[in-house]
């Protein structure tokens, strides 16, 4: 799924995101420490909405992905990662109705770009400290709506109502040992992946928060 949804990416992102990834790769090779591996992971995500009487909640999934790590005490790692945001909205039933639900899924492709310092640096173990900047591609959105009245279904936010391309802040801490890294970290929404939608009466607004626990292998 995800690489369907990698190959009909916007051109101009893609591009974006190819030139980022090999001006890394060139630029590692001039630091004396440098470390490239693959990951996998769990991720918890929520999307918070401003509306008390709209409650969201937690989805849970898996991620895939490759880091490229350089430098020594101090450090930067960008990263590369396919995975699945998103939450459950439930909205106030009306009458004897039972609540609407819409079941948010956002495909998609991550770029974090972390600095780091190792705060403990032996040889077979190190416990590191970072933070940084990600960048979410949205590539593909799905919403599945349910309960309550059908005929309410057009006033709520639909697929082409969320960003393409949504910024977080993260901060983390990370345990090397021997060739296995082990990174948790919390990612928050920057900018709004929702924007003043209108929604009775008002707006609705809404930003990608997501926590994060991953383990690389440094083959490099």
């Amino acid at each position: 799924m995800f690489i369907f949804d990698l190959l009909i990416i916007k051109p101009l992102i893609m591009k974006k995101i190819v030139i980022t990834i090999i001006a890394v790769i060139i630029s590692a090779s001039s630091f004396a420490q440098f470390h490239v591996g693959p990951q996998i992971g769990y991720t918890g995500s929520n999307l918070s909405i401003d509306k008390d009487s709209i409650s969201n909640s937690l989805k849970s999934n898996f991620l895939v992905g490759a880091f490229f790590r350089f430098g020594k005490k101090i450090y930067v790692q960008p990263e590369i990662n396919w995975l699945t945001q998103g939450s459950v909205f439930k909205y106030p039933s009306l009458g004897n109705l039972s609540p609407i639900e819409q079941n948010i899924k956002l495909n998609t492709i991550q770029v974090p770009v972390n600095i780091g310092w190792r705060i403990i640096n032996l040889k077979v173990v190190n416990i590191r400290l970072f933070g940084g900047v990600v960048a979410n591609f949205n590539t593909k959105t799905t919403i599945k709506t349910s309960g309550g009245d059908a005929n309410y279904y057009d006033a709520l936010p639909k697929e082409d109502d969320f960003a393409g391309i949504v910024w977080q802040w993260d901060a983390g801490v990370g345990l090397d040992v021997l060739m296995f890294a082990i990174d948790v970290k919390y990612m928050g929404g920057i900018n709004n992946i929702l924007k003043d939608f209108n929604y009775n009466g008002g707006t609705l607004s809404s930003k990608s928060n997501l926590f994060m626990v991953t383990l690389g292998w440094k083959i490099l």
